[in-house]
């Protein structure tokens, strides 16, 4: 017997994106190189020799691409402004074309009644800042201030929801650490300034938002509120061995705990800083740094896929720690198919806040086929939704504060170092002719929408 999930009045349904693998016109209308257009362009660093030179060409479809959103019914759309596209060399002077196409898309979604929500950074920052040390650089959290500023002057009361960051710990240990995204470096000693200047840089945004004095665009909405996104996933021990479990623990610590803590308890978690301290990573911590860290705000978005299933593996010199994999099902990504991510990750945010939450992003990849009329029935990726967002209603009637979960991606996109081999999309992109097709799962968000109900049927059939 099937029985009907239904979800609180207002609940933010929608979809998310990032600028630089969907936008494509890296190079016009002013625009500045990015770190991931200098990445990309270094041969072997993304496969197939990818770029998003072109990604999706959102920047001259967005029209179409707004269309399709507003077919879908979303409530929200979650995307990123490119920091290059505004202030091409970082700061000083600005792009008055980069910011009117942003003008335009918060527009067209307004003229849908689809609530924007924008990241002002998505990873892709200025090659210019990069070339005078990049996050690495104390100056860079003061330049992203004033990117900010410039933003909440420009366009704050048009934004209901303003994210500072998504995922500063891929910037840290992805971009820093392993070299896998851009800007590329394996500079482990550089990992904790890395992640404190990102950090600072958020805390002087949210002060720069609160300096701004924003109110609301028109009388009947709600004052633009600011947060900020991090990538939480759960994470298991292999096994109940001691070392097992403290390995799990460092895991959980690079991270969740060295995002949540200064954000929300004004240091760092004390375990990690000494097991990290034994390999010469330290973070270089100003006087006030902390209280500018942990500035109050409005919400925090959860970014989650899957678990973390950690052993002891002292080879690992960062965490001594290595994954294992587990059986059943797995998804184009090598990711095992693990629903309770997103009531685990909410609860993992939850001891440290009361604020609202909103799953930021969440999907799944899959080897899409084109059937013959151009079907894409994608039931792996519907299944993968339908158990999740059944994981975020078991959250929300055990109390949990959650007001939005927004599905990863609206379309197949540049997946960072996977090129465009890996698809996310509800909407299928053929990259030969940039059309968008509706994938099933694109029909499904829809109707689960127009609900605002998850129709619980057990688990569906992949």
């Amino acid at each position: 017997m099937s029985k009907q999930l239904d979800f609180p009045s207002g609940f933010l349904w929608g979809v998310a994106t990032a600028a630089y693998q969907i936008e494509g016109a890296w190079d016009e209308d002013g625009k500045g190189e990015s770190i991931w257009d200098r990445f990309c362009h270094t041969p072997g660093r993304i496969a197939n020799g990818d770029t998003g030179d072109v990604a999706c060409d959102h920047y001259h479809r967005y029209t179409e691409d707004v269309q399709a959103m507003a077919e879908m019914g979303l409530k929200s759309y979650r995307f990123s402004i490119s920091w290059p596209r505004i202030f091409p060399t970082g700061g000083k002077q600005p792009n008055q074309r980069g910011l009117d196409f942003y003008r335009r898309l918060i527009a067209a979604l307004h003229e849908h009644g689809i609530k924007p929500m924008a990241t002002l950074y998505h990873w892709d920052l200025p090659q210019a800042l990069q070339d005078r040390g990049g996050w690495v650089n104390r100056d860079t959290a003061l330049r992203f201030a004033e990117y900010a500023a410039y933003m909440f002057a420009r366009l704050g009361a048009d934004v209901p929801f303003w994210v500072t960051h998504n995922e500063p710990f891929i910037t840290t240990f992805y971009g820093h650490g392993n070299g896998i995204n851009a800007p590329g470096l394996r500079q482990p000693w550089q990992l904790l300034t890395v992640g404190h200047n990102l950090l600072l840089s958020h805390g002087l945004a949210v002060q720069a938002f609160r300096a701004a004095g924003l109110h609301a665009a028109t009388p009947d909405a709600a004052a633009p509120s600011i947060g900020i996104v991090l990538m939480v996933w759960s994470h298991h021990p292999a096994s109940d061995h001691p070392r097992d479990i403290a390995a799990n623990r460092r895991v959980d610590g690079a991270m969740n705990r060295l995002f949540l803590e200064p954000l929300f308890r004004k240091s760092y978690p004390e375990d990690m800083l000494r097991h990290l301290a034994r390999r010469q990573i330290r973070p270089r911590v100003a006087p006030g740094d902390m209280e500018i860290i942990a500035q109050p705000i409005d919400f925090v978005g959860v970014n989650t896929y899957t678990r973390l299933v950690n052993a002891a593996n002292w080879r690992d010199l960062l965490t001594g720690a290595r994954q294992v994999a587990q059986p059943g099902p797995k998804t184009a990504m090598d990711w095992e198919v693990y629903p309770e991510c997103i009531y685990e990750a909410l609860q993992k945010v939850r001891q440290y806040t009361k604020l609202p939450l909103y799953i930021n992003e969440n999907g799944a990849a899959y080897e899409d086929i084109v059937a013959a009329g151009g079907r894409i029935d994608d039931a792996e990726r519907v299944a993968y939704l339908h158990e999740c967002i059944t994981q975020a209603h078991r959250a929300i009637q055990d109390g949990i504060d959650l007001r939005g979960y927004f599905a990863w991606s609206l379309m197949d996109n540049f997946e960072w170092s996977h090129g465009f081999s890996k698809r996310f999309g509800l909407l299928y992109t053929d990259y030969a002719t940039l059309e968008r097709t509706w994938k099933r799962s694109a029909y499904w968000y829809r109707d689960l929408i127009a609900r605002n109900a998850l129709i619980d049927v057990g688990k569906l059939e992949r």
